[in-house]
């Protein structure tokens, strides 16, 4: 039987060009005056998933 993607999942990971799975980093949601432009640049970037989690990333996108 096949398994449906996961839609939740979808919207928030993407994969690069190289198959690595990125997300958006937390915190980014309000109180962006109280944070350091350093750190809000910081947030701004997306970041490669941890190798636990990317294995049920693949998991539940295929």
């Amino acid at each position: 039987m096949k398994h449906k993607t996961h839609k939740g999942m979808k919207k928030r990971i993407r994969v690069s060009g190289t198959g690595k799975f990125m997300r958006r980093r937390a915190h980014r949601s309000h109180y962006k005056l109280a944070k350091g432009s350093n750190s809000w640049s910081r947030l701004k970037r997306d970041v490669e998933s941890s190798k636990g989690d990317s294995k049920k990333i693949r998991k539940l996108l295929s």
